[in-house]
């Protein structure tokens, strides 16, 4: 006898007619919502650890499949963050979910977040940056020429004759509007200085490398924040079991900041 799949965990929101799955955790009503952006080629279950931490913390939080990953409908194209951000708050209103908001974030949804912070000031209280990138960090050139390969090799797997397999389980279209989706973080401005910010990094690159020394930077023009550097991780490990005690330490320390 075959076994049932088990549910998902979260529920489905329809959003303009495209079925989105979310994921909350936490105790009812309790604040500032945690709001989980993950990276390129992520999705909810990235942040499955550090939001049964926080649950058990006593503290509310959120993730989601962005269009076309995980469990989430495809969304209309181009997929830069204009876009990306638009369906979060889309979504955020659809749930009731009003703010505040700790903005936490891997790799490139450091770029989201920031859009996401510079249209919404009033409802975030602070940011928690797991290994991310910010528009300063894109602007480097040695970041700008990993992209470039990255969006060569993205445009190759878009092409219609490549493996259809590979590139219906890829997010090639968000990578491929990396530029337009660094301008348009850029564009929204400098972060809130008196917005607690935690950057955390991975690997055992000396901070006082670029980029390093650049990604580490919203935290040290915050009005209060730190950097943690863990060593042992890799940019993909730092987002997981082994190493979400990190996460949610610089969570826990935004929270009570913000208080």
């Amino acid at each position: 006898m075959t076994r049932a799949a088990p549910a998902p965990r979260g529920e489905f929101v329809d959003l303009d007619g495209r079925r989105m799955h979310v994921v909350r955790a936490g105790p009812d009503g309790a604040e500032p919502l945690v709001l989980l952006e993950a990276g390129s080629f992520g999705f909810s279950a990235d942040w499955a650890e550090v939001q049964a931490q926080l649950a058990a913390l006593g503290v509310r939080s959120m993730t989601y499949d962005r269009a076309g990953l995980g469990l989430s409908d495809p969304g209309p194209a181009p997929r830069d963050s204009h876009a990306i951000v638009g369906d979060c708050e889309r979504l955020l209103e659809a749930v009731g979910e009003t703010g505040p908001f700790i903005l936490v974030g891997h790799s490139m949804a450091g770029l989201h977040l920031h859009l996401f912070a510079g249209r919404n000031p009033a409802k975030v209280v602070g940011l928690v940056l797991v290994d991310a990138v910010t528009p300063t960090v894109a602007a480097d050139v040695a970041v700008r020429q990993g992209a470039a390969q990255y969006q060569r090799l993205a445009r190759l797997v878009a092409w219609p004759r490549m493996n259809v397999v590979l590139r219906a389980l890829s997010p090639w279209g968000e990578v491929l509007q990396w530029e337009t989706t660094v301008a348009q973080a850029a564009a929204a401005g400098p972060l809130d200085p008196k917005w607690p910010v935690v950057v955390i990094t991975a690997g055992p690159a000396p901070m006082y490398l670029k980029p390093r020394a650049i990604q580490a930077d919203p935290a040290w023009k915050a009005r209060r924040g730190y950097v943690e550097n863990v060593r042992k991780a890799s940019h993909a490990s730092l987002v997981g079991r082994r190493y979400a005690d990190a996460v949610v330490r610089a969570i826990e320390f935004v929270r009570k900041d913000a208080a």
